[in-house]
């Protein structure tokens, strides 16, 4: 009795430990969040979330140079990155925050116009630019003396395939692109990720030595049961919340109900095996285009917005800067700068062809694309944190540490060197004109 006594309180305390040690670790990177915000607002002048990112890159390389002479601050700040499981809090917790809080605020009719091409993007240009991926990645490797098998070449190539909802929807609102190409870029960031996440983990198996049934009709009732299913039972929690908010009106209960989407929707889909990411953007899509416009108060649409504007910029600043201090825990990453150049080359090739390819075999009504818009779709297809938790969940014997590198390259170019200059390419009237026609 005493004796299971005393096993019960050391599991309490041990419980209680973890959760300080995660508050002080959160605690921590708010700290940290709220300075870079002050100085990049201060004097970069550079996007937000850009901006955090590349101040906690500058203090990352700041500490490694300095490792020798201040060990113990670097030690702390490796200890706090380690202590996070990035894979599973972006892919977990995170990400589903940030898709509700991008759909609730694109206009479903917008998207109805654009289905064709999103539909397209985020199921056939992903498994294109996998194997385009997979089969540059592997020869460019083996030229550089990585002596990596094909199918883990496969696996990066379904990981850094789809675009990154948080990156592109964090910089699409500062970038001043044009309504209907914003609507396709976002729509297919938003719907990608439940096709790419089953090629993954396919591949994922077939490199683990798993016996998978890579069948037509067996990876099809997958992704069918993964898209569909999630997709079900977002759109049946978004209407039953719509319905909710309008037989009250307070602001407060209103959200408290989306919260209870996010955060209940997740553990239902979670425990059916059903993708979470897709069932967010439907949730939000019906609240956004129902309960917002339809539902409530103006008064409460407006509580509502700012809240989730709120979560969304707190939790794509937390993001973007463990991006940037990620940079300490990566081993050896300067081994692998010539691979990661090159990897860049490679998936801007396969993101072009991926976009190329279907524009010309199938026929889109009422879109034209153009060489100006194919360049806007190419430059625009960011990678980000998606990409790197992805990276995170390969096993070490799978080449991991070499895949991490090449991809946090990637990510780096896509957010600071694409994500700063994609605005551009939309800054003539010409341009407009050209996209929007």
């Amino acid at each position: 009795m005493h004796f299971r006594t005393f096993a019960a309180f050391a599991n309490d305390l041990r419980l209680f430990e973890l959760t300080m040690e995660l508050y002080y670790s959160f605690s921590a990177l708010i700290v940290l969040c709220a300075i870079f915000s002050y100085l990049n607002a201060r004097f970069l002048k550079l996007p937000a979330t850009i901006g955090i990112m590349v101040i906690a890159l500058l203090v990352s390389l700041g500490l490694i140079a300095t490792e020798n002479i201040f060990p113990h601050t670097f030690d702390r700040f490796s200890r706090l990155l380690s202590g996070f499981d990035f894979s599973d809090i972006l892919m977990g917790a995170m990400l589903n925050f940030l898709l509700f809080a991008g759909a609730i605020h694109i206009n479903m009719s917008d998207l109805r116009e654009q289905r064709i091409p999103v539909v397209v993007f985020s199921t056939v240009s992903v498994i294109i630019s996998t194997f385009v991926v997979g089969i540059l990645s592997y020869y460019a490797l083996q030229m550089l003396h990585f002596n990596i098998p094909f199918i883990q070449c496969l696996v990066f190539g379904a990981l850094i395939s789809p675009t990154d909802p948080i990156a592109v929807l964090g910089i699409l609102k500062q970038a001043g692109v044009p309504k209907s190409l914003e609507t396709k870029v976002a729509g297919e960031s938003l719907f990608n990720d439940g096709v790419a996440v089953v090629v993954f983990v396919t591949l994922l198996q077939v490199a683990q030595g798993k016996d998978v049934d890579l069948s037509f009709g067996s990876i099809s009732m997958l992704l069918a049961k993964e898209a569909i299913g999630g997709l079900a039972i977002g759109l049946l929690l978004g209407f039953i919340g719509s319905v909710m908010m309008k037989k009250v009106d307070n602001y407060k209960v209103d959200v408290l109900i989306t919260l209870a989407i996010v955060m209940g929707g997740y553990l239902i889909v979670h425990s059916l095996h059903m993708s979470g990411p897709l069932a967010m953007v439907a949730a939000g899509l019906v609240v956004g285009n129902l309960g917002r416009t339809r539902a409530m108060s103006a008064v409460s649409k407006d509580y509502l917005d700012k809240f989730w504007e709120l979560v969304d910029e707190i939790m794509n600043a937390i993001l973007f800067l463990i991006i940037g201090l990620e940079l300490i825990i990566i081993p050896d990453l300067g081994l692998y700068w010539k691979v990661g150049l090159l990897s860049i080359a490679i998936v801007l090739f396969a993101r072009l062809l991926s976009i190329w390819i279907p524009t010309k075999l199938i026929p889109f009504r009422n879109n034209k694309f153009d060489r100006k818009t194919i360049t806007i779709l190419v430059w625009g297809g960011l990678r980000g944190g998606v990409s790197i938790a992805l990276a995170l969940s390969i096993d070490d014997y799978l080449n991991k540490n070499v895949f991490l590198a090449i991809t946090y390259f990637i990510v780096l170019f896509s957010i600071i060197v694409q994500g700063l200059t994609v605005g551009r390419l939309t800054s003539t009237k010409e341009l407009r004109r050209s996209v929007d026609a």
